[in-house]
Formats: structure tokens, sequence, C-alpha cells
């Protein structure tokens, strides 16, 4: 599977990324034996970039990876956390659960946003402690939306610090809005941005300003909620778009989108799946299962070819912007995809 190293460093990312989040019981249970199954499959599939936080399943996602990844070289693959919500012991002991924060797991600790310097060391340490390693290649600021300024005056600076003594080997910003990670772009020196849900075939909020900056400085970016949050595996009423229903505009707009693919002997899901990579600035597009047979659904649709016929439709049809970049026909794989002009 191809790799691209984050915003021209030393760390190195495939194509495909493994997202974490179902392994912490993400809105239902997952056992054991899944979980390491999901890791063990998407392994043998060639993905060798992890991506996780202490926000999943209140740690789960975290203890489960590491125990999944313990018997591979550790130089082998790509392991990215995140900062900026530290779990403390809840008072209660957990009797509830933490379906309010989309987890099945009990409720055991609570999550207290901090990006203070002590926080990011703090939340980094129990992150190392969960997953069983003594280094993370990638760590993230985790959804500081309402944390703007902290996260650049104080947890950006103490993980550039830790970048620059070589304990991790890239930083970022991951959200699912692109204003703030453009921000971060423009005014630090960070080398990724995880962008969930705002570069993808429905949408393309990402595209008005920050893959341009990032493309034009050298960043690099990994697309997440390449379906938006389910709608574009199958887009029918009820369909999940930012893990609620989707409104019926949206959900026209999927149909519309399912209705070109379908004219071109597409899956949609495949279609979504390889759009991201038509951007310079995209390195990988990272996606969640909770079973080895999503995991292989996945990397087999992205292998598609999609004719440039489809990306024709989708224009022609008003679905996409007439600059849009394009992936060009070849699958991806085996070299870097070139991009098709505009």
């Amino acid at each position: 599977m191809r790799t691209t190293t984050l915003g021209g460093g030393a760390v190195a990312v495939s194509e495909l990324a493994l997202g974490c989040a179902a392994l912490g019981n993400l809105f239902h249970p997952v056992t054991e034996e899944a979980a390491h199954a999901t890791v063990d499959a998407a392994w043998d599939a060639g993905v060798r970039t992890f991506d996780t936080a202490p926000h999943y399943g209140l740690g789960l996602s975290e203890r489960r990876l590491g125990a999944a990844l313990r018997d591979r070289p550790r130089d082998a693959y790509t392991l990215s956390t995140k900062v900026g919500r530290l779990l403390v012991p809840n008072p209660d002991g957990g009797a509830d659960d933490d379906l309010a924060h989309g987890f099945a797991v009990p409720a055991t600790h609570r999550r207290v946003w901090d990006f203070s310097a002590d926080g990011v060391l703090r939340s980094l340490e129990a992150s190392l402690e969960r997953l069983g390693v003594d280094h993370v290649d990638v760590a993230l600021l985790h959804d500081p939306d309402d944390h703007a300024d902290q996260a650049l005056d104080e947890a950006y600076p103490a993980l550039e610090r830790l970048r620059a003594e070589g304990v991790i080997g890239a930083i970022g910003i991951g959200m699912n809005q692109s204003a703030l990670p453009a921000r971060f772009v423009r005014e630090t020196d960070i080398d990724v941005v995880l962008l969930a849900g705002r570069y993808t075939l429905l949408e393309q909020d990402g595209l008005t300003e920050l893959l341009p900056q990032a493309a034009a400085r050298g960043r690099s970016v990994i697309i997440g909620g390449v379906f938006n949050s389910g709608l574009l595996t199958a887009p029918r009423p009820g369909a999940t778009y930012d893990y609620a229903p989707a409104p019926q505009p949206v959900l026209d707009r999927a149909l519309r989108l399912l209705a070109v693919c379908e004219r071109h002997g597409v899956p949609l899901r495949a279609a979504a799946l390889r759009f991201p990579f038509g951007h310079p600035a995209v390195a990988s597009v990272l996606t969640g299962a909770r079973t080895p047979e999503e995991v292989r659904d996945t990397v087999e649709q992205l292998r598609r070819p999609i004719p440039n016929a489809l990306w024709d439709e989708l224009r022609a049809e008003g679905l996409l912007n007439p600059d849009t970049p394009v992936p060009a026909v070849a699958p991806v794989g085996d070299a870097m995809p070139s991009k098709e002009p505009s």
C-alpha cells in the first residue's frame, strides 16, 4: 500500500488509515476478539497507520489498539493519538454508561477539556500507558473548537517542543470543521490536519481555504468521515449525516450522487473513498471499521477504478464544481495517483 510522509517530514502514513473509534464501542459494543481481528485484517491488507484517542470509549480504544499491535514491530507502523481531553475518575464509579458521548462503555471516567501545556504532557503520558508503547508518531489537538486560543498559545508550543526533542514525530490538529485548522496551517508549523467530514463527495468545504493553504505550505491533510456518518454508504430516509438523520436536501443530493455512480457501474462508497485523493494535499483517507469484513470491503472499494466519465457527469450535474480536483483513472495503490486537471 502506498505511503506518503506527512508535511515532507519523516513520519509516513499509508494511503488508507484505520480509525479506531469503533474499537472503543462507538454506539454499539464490539468484542475484544472482533476488535483484535479488525486490526489484524487492516494489517493484512497493508494498512500501517492507526488513529485513536482517549475520547474513544474512555480509553478503551487505546487499550485495545495497543494490545492488537503489541506483537508488531514498532517501527513498522504509524500510531497517532490525540490531546485535549483528560480522563479523570468519575466520582460515582461508573454506575451509568457513556452513551451520551456516543460510547457503549461504563462511565468510569469523565472527560475534562485541557489544552494547557501540562494537560498535553499528562494526556500523552496516560495514552502511552494505555497503548503500551514508548512513543506515538503523531499527536493531534482534538476538537479545540471552543479552546482555540489555549490550543494555539499553550498546547501547540508544548507539542512543538516534544517534536523538536524527538519525543513525537509529527503534530497536527483533528477536527470536523475547516476554518480553525486553516488558521493553524497559517499560524503554526503543524505537519498534518485530520479533517473529518468536510472534504467529501457530498461537500467540499475544505476546498475553500484549508486544502489550498496546506498544499501551498507543504502540509498534509488526512481525510476522515468520507461517508459523512454513513450517508454515502447507503443513502435512504433515516440515513445519518453528522451523526443525526440527514435533512431532506442533503439526502436528495446524496441520492443524486448515487444515481450518477450507478449509471457508471461504480458503488457510491467506492467513489467516496477515492474522491479525496484528487487533491495534492491529501496524504491518506481514514475510515473506521468494527469487523474484518468491513476492512476488507473498504480496501476492495478503494481499489476499484473510477472512470473519468463519472467525475465529468458529476460536474455536468452540478454535483461537483468545475475546478474541483479529482483522481486520475489509475487505481490507487501502486503509485501516487496523478491529479486530473480541472
